[in-house]
C-alpha cells in the first residue's frame, strides 16, 4: 500500500443505512452498545447463568455469522461536578476528586453476516470469478431479513438476563456526526464516544501508529498460548477469604483490571458445523496414518478425536475464535511498562503473551467495525462455543445514580466517585419495600464517618435529620450546618420546652396527647395505673392552659407557667366542678411535679427559652451520654424526642425526615421506647421517614426480640462494615441479618483499612463501596478524641467551624 493511499479508495465499509453496515464485499453488520453488570457484584451462580445466556443467544445466529465484541478502556480524569448548590464540604470533595484517573469503559457488540461469495482473507480466489458482481444477500431481501430476524432473537435472549441491556446503534451512532465520533471513527482514530471527530494519520507499515499514539497488538490465537483451563469466572484472591472465594469474570484481568489505554477484541466465527466436523474427521485420519512416524501426530490425533467425540456427545457447536489486546500510548517510555502489564495479566489467566508484528496491520484493519469478514482465518483457533464464551468480557465499571438523589461513595477499583440512591429508586423498582436502615460495624470500622456522610448528604437534599447519640459523634457536623445540639453538662444542662407553641401554631390532638404522655411519665411510676378521670382532668388542664395563654399573650409558654396555671386557676376549676381527690389529686400532682418548677432540682429541663423552633430546625442532635443511666432525666428526654419527631413526621408533608439512633437504642429500648422504635420502622415510610439504627454489637441488637423484629426485619437497607471478627461464627450473623451466600461473600471481602462498606438493598442489590472523604469532610466528621478537640479549638480561634476545619487541613497537610 502506498504511503499516500487515500482511505476512501480502500475503506472496507461501503455504506451505513437502515442502522446497518454494508461492506464492499456485501457483508451485513448490525451494532449494539452493551450495558454490562458491574464488576465485583456477581456471584458464582450468576456468572454461570450469565455464561449460559451468552451461549443460548449465540446459538440462534445462522452459519457464516461473526460475533465481534469490542471493549474499549480509556484513561479518563474525573471532572468537576459544577453543582449550583455547592457548599463548603461539597466544594472540598469536588476539589479532592478532581482529575482522579480511572478507566472509562465502552462496550460494543457487532454481529456480521458474511456474504457467501466472500472468500476468506487468505484465499487466492479473485472476485472476477463470481457469477454476479453484487453479493446475493445485498440483492435478495429474504437473506438480510432472515439474518435480522435471528439478530432480534439473539437480542431478546440476551436481554432476558436482567443484568445486561442492549441498545441498537443507529446510522448516526455508527457513522458519526459533526459533533460526535461514531463507532467507526472511534475505532479508527482511538476516540471516546463523547469526543468530537478528529482525523488522524494512520501508519501501518513498520509499526501501527495513529496520530501521536504508538499501538501494540497482543493476540490469543494459538492453542499453545491459550490457558489450559477456562470457565465462566475465576477467583480474585485480593477479596477472597478462607471461607469464601470471591469470583470475577474469567477475562477480567484483560479488561478493567488492566490499567492502561487498551481495547479488548473478541471474535467468534460460526461456520457450517457439519463441514467443520468433516474437515476434522479428515484431519484425524491423516494424523492416524502418520501416528507411527511421530509422537506429535499421535497426540494430535487423540486431541482431534476427543474434540470430535465431545462435539457429537454433548452437542457442542464448534467455532473459530480470536482474542486480542490493542494497547496504545503517546510516550515511548511507557511501552515496556504496558508490555509487562499485559504479560502479567495474561499469565494470571495461564496464557502466554504473544506480541504481533507482521500480522498486526491486517488484524487491525479487519477490526474496523463491519469488516470482521476480512479477518485472517489463519490467526484463529478451533474451540467450542462454550469455551469461546469464557473469554468474553462480562463486566463494566460501577454505575452511578443521579447526584441529586444519591449518596456519594467510591468504586472499589479506581476510587472514582459514584452515587447510590438508597431510598427512592429502589422502592420504585420494587427492590425495597421500606426505607428502614441498619448500620453495623465494629469500633473503628468507619460507622460514624459513613453515617455523618449520609446525614450530611440527606441534609443537603432538604431532609430534616434528628439524631439520638451516645458518644458525641455528630457534634462537628451539627455545628457546621448550624443545627441544634442538646447535651447535658453541669454548667449547661440539657433543656427543652415542649409547652411552647410557635406563632400561628395551634394546640392539636397530637400535641395534646404527647404532652399528656409526658406529664403522666413525670407523675406516675411504671407500676402505677392511670384512671379515666385523671386522664380527662389532664386533658382539661392542657386545654384550659392554652386558652389562658391566648387570653394573656404576655405569658411565656413553658412548664413554669403551666405549673402556675394549675396552682392558681385550674385548682379552682376542679373545686367548682366538685372533682374529688380520688378522681384527680391535684395536690399530689403538683407535689410530684414540683422539682421541674422554678427553683426545683430539674427546673431547667422543661423551661428552655432558646432553640424552640424544633419543628423547623432541619438538623437536631440529642446527645445522651451523661444521662443515659439517669432514672428521671432519661425517660423524660426520650419522650420529648418522640414528640418532636412525631410532630415532624405528621406536619412536614412531602419532606424527608431521618431519625438516627446511634448506640442509644439499647438505653431507649430499656426505657420503654421499644414500641416507638417498632412503630417508627413499620410506619415512617408512609410519612417519607427514614428510621436508622447504628450499632457496634449485633449480639446486643438481637438480644431484644422486639427490637430485633422491629429493626432487622424492617430494615431493607443494611450498611455493614468490617465483619471479619465474626469469621468463625458467621453462620449466626448471616442467619440474623438474612444474608444470602452472595452477601456473605461480599461482606467478608470488606476491609476497614480500605474504608470499605457493604450495602445491601432488599437482599437483591449487594455492593461494596469505598467511603473515601476529602480531608475537610474527615475533620468535620472525625470522632478521634485529639482530632475532634483540636478542630474545636481551631474553630473557636478562627471564628467558625469552616475556618477551623480549613486550619486543621493546612496544619496536617
Amino acid at each position: 500500500m502506498s504511503a499516500y493511499t487515500k482511505a476512501e479508495q480502500i475503506f472496507p465499509i461501503y455504506k451505513v443505512e437502515h442502522d446497518c453496515m454494508v461492506s464492499v464485499q456485501g457483508d451485513i453488520s448490525v451494532a449494539y452498545k452493551l450495558d454490562l453488570p458491574e464488576i465485583f457484584t456477581l456471584s458464582d451462580a450468576e456468572y454461570e447463568t450469565y455464561h449460559h445466556a451468552w451461549i443460548r443467544a449465540l446459538k440462534v445466529l445462522p452459519k457464516n455469522s461473526i460475533i465481534r465484541k469490542q471493549d474499549v478502556f480509556l484513561k479518563t480524569k474525573q471532572q468537576s461536578s459544577h453543582r449550583k448548590d455547592e457548599n463548603f464540604l461539597n466544594a472540598a470533595a469536588d476539589s479532592h476528586f478532581k482529575d482522579r484517573v480511572y478507566l472509562d469503559h465502552t462496550c460494543y457488540l457487532i454481529l456480521t453476516r458474511k456474504a457467501e461469495e466472500h472468500r476468506n482473507a487468505s484465499s487466492a480466489l479473485s472476485g472476477i470469478l463470481r457469477k454476479k458482481v453484487a453479493p446475493r444477500q445485498t440483492t435478495d431481501a429474504s437473506v438480510a431479513a432472515d439474518f435480522l430476524d435471528k439478530v432480534s432473537q439473539f437480542e431478546r435472549i440476551l436481554s432476558d438476563f436482567r443484568f445486561i441491556r442492549l441498545s441498537r446503534l443507529n446510522d448516526e451512532a455508527i457513522a458519526g456526526s459533526a459533533q460526535r465520533a461514531g463507532l467507526i471513527e472511534q475505532y479508527c482514530f482511538l476516540l471516546s464516544p463523547s469526543e468530537q471527530p478528529v482525523i488522524k494519520d494512520v501508519h501501518i507499515q513498520e509499526h501501527l501508529k495513529i496520530g501521536a499514539d504508538t499501538l501494540q497488538l497482543y493476540t490469543l490465537a494459538d492453542a499453545e498460548d491459550l490457558p489450559a483451563l477456562c470457565g465462566s469466572r475465576i477467583n480474585y484472591e485480593k477479596f477472597s477469604t478462607d471461607q469464601t472465594k470471591f469470583p470475577i469474570g474469567f477475562a477480567s484481568q484483560l479488561n478493567l483490571l488492566l490499567d492502561c489505554n487498551h481495547m479488548y477484541n473478541q471474535y467468534l466465527f460460526i461456520g457450517d458445523a457439519n463441514l467443520v466436523l468433516k474437515r476434522l474427521e479428515a484431519k484425524k485420519l491423516r494424523l492416524q496414518s502418520l501416528a507411527n512416524n511421530s509422537r506429535e501426530n499421535a497426540v494430535g490425533r487423540d486431541a482431534t478425536n476427543d474434540f470430535l467425540n465431545e462435539a457429537v456427545k454433548d452437542q457442542r457447536l464448534p467455532v473459530k475464535a480470536h482474542f486480542n489486546l490493542l494497547t496504545w500510548t503517546s510516550k515511548d517510555e511507557e511501552a515496556q511498562t504496558i508490555k509487562n502489564q499485559v504479560g502479567s495479566a495474561l499469565a494470571q489467566l495461564g496464557a502466554n503473551c504473544k506480541m504481533e508484528s507482521d500480522g498486526a496491520a491486517q488484524i487491525w484493519w479487519a477490526g474496523i467495525p463491519g469488516n470482521a469478514a476480512d479477518f485472517p482465518m489463519n490467526d484463529t483457533v478451533d474451540m467450542f462455543l462454550e469455551q469461546g464464551a469464557c473469554f468474553l468480557n462480562l463486566e463494566t465499571n460501577y454505575k452511578s445514580d443521579p447526584a441529586a438523589t444519591g449518596i456519594r461513595f467510591c468504586d472499589r477499583l479506581y476510587h472514582k466517585p459514584v452515587y447510590i440512591d438508597l431510598f427512592d429508586a429502589p422502592r420504585k423498582t420494587g427492590i425495597t419495600s421500606n426505607m428502614g436502615m441498619l448500620v453495623c460495624g465494629t469500633s473503628g470500622g468507619g460507622k460514624s464517618m459513613a453515617v455523618n456522610h449520609i446525614l450530611r448528604t440527606l441534609y443537603d437534599q432538604g431532609a430534616h435529620c434528628v439524631t439520638v447519640d451516645i458518644g458525641g459523634s455528630y457534634k462537628g457536623l451539627c455545628e457546621l450546618v448550624g443545627g441544634y445540639y442538646f447535651t447535658y453538662e453541669e454548667s449547661h444542662p440539657i433543656a427543652f420546652n415542649p409547652f411552647y407553641l410557635l406563632e400561628g401554631q395551634q394546640l392539636d390532638t397530637e400535641k395534646k396527647e404527647s404532652l399528656k404522655a409526658l406529664l403522666i411519665t413525670l407523675w406516675k411510676q411504671e407500676n402505677e395505673s392511670l384512671i379515666r378521670s385523671e386522664y380527662v382532668a389532664l386533658s382539661n388542664a392542657l386545654q384550659g392552659y392554652y386558652d389562658h395563654l391566648n387570653k394573656k399573650p404576655n405569658i411565656f409558654g413553658c412548664f413554669n407557667s403551666f405549673y402556675e396555671y394549675l396552682a392558681d386557676e385550674y385548682i379552682h376549676v376542679l373545686i367548682a366542678h366538685k372533682v374529688k381527690d380520688k378522681d384527680f389529686d391535684i395536690d399530689n400532682f403538683l407535689y410530684v411535679l414540683r422539682p421541674y418548677y422554678r427553683g426545683g432540682e430539674f427546673d431547667y429541663l422543661l423551661n428552655a427559652s432558646e432553640n424552640l423552633d424544633l419543628l423547623e430546625q432541619r438538623f437536631v442532635v440529642i446527645e445522651l451520654d451523661n444521662i443515659k443511666d439517669h432514672p428521671i432525666l432519661f425517660p423524660v428526654v426520650t419522650l420529648i424526642i418522640m414528640e418532636m419527631f412525631l410532630s415532624k413526621m405528621r406536619r412536614l408533608k412531602g419532606v424527608r425526615k431521618v431519625l438516627t439512633i446511634d448506640e442509644a437504642w439499647k438505653a431507649i429500648a430499656n426505657s420503654g421506647m421499644a414500641g416507638f422504635i417498632q412503630y417508627a420502622f413499620k410506619t415512617m415510610r408512609k410519612f417519607n421517614g427514614v428510621p436508622n439504627v447504628v450499632t457496634q454489637e449485633l449480639d446486643d441488637l438481637i438480644s431484644s426480640p422486639i427490637v430485633k423484629d422491629a429493626i432487622i426485619n424492617n430494615a431493607d437497607i443494611k450498611i455493614l462494615m468490617d465483619m471479619r471478627k465474626y469469621l468463625n461464627k458467621f453462620d449466626r450473623l448471616q442467619s440474623t441479618l438474612g444474608l444470602s451466600d452472595k452477601g456473605k461473600m461480599q461482606l467478608l471481602s470488606v476491609n476497614k483499612d480500605n474504608r470499605d462498606i457493604y450495602i445491601d438493598l432488599g437482599g437483591q442489590v449487594m455492593k461494596v463501596f469505598k467511603n473515601e472523604l476529602s480531608p475537610e469532610e474527615y475533620y468535620a466528621y472525625t470522632t478521634e478524641g485529639k482530632e475532634r478537640v483540636r478542630v474545636q479549638e481551631l474553630a473557636a480561634a478562627c471564628g467558625s467551624m469552616e475556618a477551623g476545619i480549613n486550619a486543621m487541613v493546612k496544619e496536617n497537610r
